[in-house]
């Protein structure tokens, strides 16, 4: 049986790796790489595959006899929207998000912080030093 690039077929675990786990698909074998195994992060494939288990993928591509899988673009999309990323801490908005920051508001910024940076070093150096010549 020929396979189509964007084809959607069943086909059985054979073998799990750390890259990925090859795919068994009547005859022909496949590879779906680890990045292709769920839509998140994939620290061990075999959290999400077992051996011998039924599976629906898609063929992503068929070079030189070597046929590529992906289990994640086999699924249906979610309605569901991508939860955003949590934002660090210390991370500032520089502006509301409406209006555009130029890279020359940026630079001003960024010479204002490293200002105000500086003058508190140097206050903190004055205290240091007075410190040091009055015991």
């Amino acid at each position: 049986m020929p396979f189509e690039v964007n084809q959607i077929v069943e086909g059985t675990v054979k073998s799990i790796t750390k890259f990925g786990a090859f795919i068994d698909l009547g005859g022909k074998v496949g590879l779906v790489h680890i990045s292709e195994v769920a839509d998140g992060y994939v620290k061990e494939v075999s959290d999400h595959l077992k051996e011998n288990e039924t599976v629906k993928v898609k063929i992503i591509s068929v070079t030189e006899g070597k046929i590529g899988l992906s289990i994640r673009q086999a699924q249906p999309k979610s309605a569901e929207a991508p939860r955003p990323r949590p934002r660090p801490s210390n991370f500032r908005k520089s502006a509301p998000v409406n209006n555009i920051v130029t890279f020359d508001d940026q630079v001003s910024q960024f010479l204002k912080d490293s200002d105000e940076r500086q003058q508190a070093l140097k206050k903190s150096a004055k205290k240091t030093k007075n410190r040091c010549f009055n015991r």
